[in-house]
């Protein structure tokens, strides 16, 4: 057992030395909801912490807990999930004891979990098969709930980069359910009791049906961001500081998101990132790869503009500007006159510009402005000569 720090770096070292030890990629410790009529269905997974590559010594600790405490302990697949125990309790506690009476604020944040979860109050509402240890040892597709919300997290805590999980099987496994504020519901309890709960006043105000909680409930965002509506942002989406989205047309998608402070207030659909300093007009709308990207992710460089209900298929560079209504998808036919030419030349010298392109052919293309011809209903484009700055109090 661990009673100083130099046993406890010893502990980690002889399990880390261990043929059936493996680093996991992401682990942490989470509270599950279980369905109200099937309580084997687990509806969603709360995380207080997260871990994403890091804390190898912990992880240690926690799967050779697991391991005493009687569980059958497999590295070798691609993720584990094992309930709470008391014993595992204990274990971790008296692993972690060299730490505990410094475990506060933003030191040691694994050690808080366990305290707080051995102190936890016995009328709380919950048992100890209600909490799980989740660990990711493989990037593969998600087998459990757990799993899927353990990489959901680490994209919207920035722990991971947007499109760099596989999330295959996510939809799969989640449960389309009730949602009542951050509390899942089961369709077929709300089916089962309709009646009474009508009869009684007690049938709830559901916000919505989705496989996705919010982003709010269960991510804490930065101090100089703004969410003004809750349901615009899945859970899974990413927001960098700075990032303010307004209500109205506004939403992000789950593995999308942003790079830096940005305006939103128009759609930002699943993969698709948008640089820092960047404004998504009004209605303006950045396609999936699902809906009309050739199955490109879209990405959007820094410091542009997408005019009010404007449509982007395909990357746009740094410093463009789209003005409101124009759609640019990958195949786009675009005319340039041979001054626009030379002058977009000048700033992409390894850029093969010409005077007919699509939209495809702009990827990494910057200071491009492109309009529509109102003459000849063509889509141009041109040097821009514009500036595109957020106002930085609002940011």
């Amino acid at each position: 057992m661990a009673y100083t720090k130099e046993d406890f770096k010893k502990l980690v070292e002889d399990i880390q030395s261990q043929d059936w030890y493996k680093n996991p990629i992401g682990f942490g410790i989470a509270r599950v909801d279980r369905g109200q009529l099937n309580p084997e269905k687990i509806l969603q997974a709360t995380y207080p912490l997260i871990n994403w590559e890091e804390n190898y010594g912990s992880a240690a600790v926690l799967l050779n807990a697991l391991k005493k405490a009687g569980n059958n302990v497999d590295t070798s697949g691609s993720e584990l999930v094992c309930s709470v125990s008391d014993a595992f309790l204990a274990e971790c506690i008296e692993s972690f004891r060299p730490y505990i009476p410094e475990a506060k604020g933003d030191a040691h944040k694994n050690v808080q979990v366990i305290s707080a979860l051995s102190s936890l109050p016995i009328d709380s509402g919950y048992t100890a098969d209600d909490y799980k240890v989740v660990f990711i040892f493989e990037d593969t597709d998600a087998k459990s709930v757990e799993s899927a919300y353990l990489k959901l997290y680490a994209l919207s805590t920035g722990k991971a980069a947007l499109r760099s999980l596989n999330l295959n099987g996510i939809f799969g496994q989640l449960h389309n359910v009730a949602w009542v504020g951050n509390q899942p519901i089961e369709l077929d309890w709300l089916r089962e009791n309709e009646i009474t709960l009508k009869l009684s006043g007690q049938y709830p105000s559901i916000t919505k049906v989705d496989k996705f909680p919010q982003f709010l409930d269960h991510v804490i965002p930065a101090d100089n961001t703004r969410v003004l509506d809750t349901n615009k942002v899945r859970f899974g989406a990413q927001l960098a500081g700075g990032t303010t989205v307004m209500p109205g047309a506004a939403y992000i998608n789950f593995n999308a998101g942003t790079e830096g402070s940005v305006m939103v207030e128009g759609r930002i659909s699943s993969s698709a990132k948008v640089g820092a300093g960047s404004d998504v007009g009004g209605g303006a709308s950045i396609l999936g790869v699902l809906s009309g990207t050739d199955g490109v992710p879209v990405t959007i460089g820094e410091n542009t503009l997408l005019g009010a209900n404007s449509c982007t298929g395909t990357a746009i560079g740094d410093s463009c500007i789209l003005d409101a209504g124009v759609t640019i998808l990958p195949g786009t036919k675009i005319a340039l006159s041979e001054k626009a030419v030379a002058a977009i030349k000048e700033i992409n010298p390894d850029k093969e510009i010409s005077t007919s392109m699509k939209g495809a052919d702009f990827l990494g293309v910057n200071g491009v402005h492109f309009r529509v011809n109102s003459t000849t209903g063509q889509t141009i484009a041109m040097r821009s000569t514009r500036e595109v700055k957020l106002n930085a109090d609002l940011h």
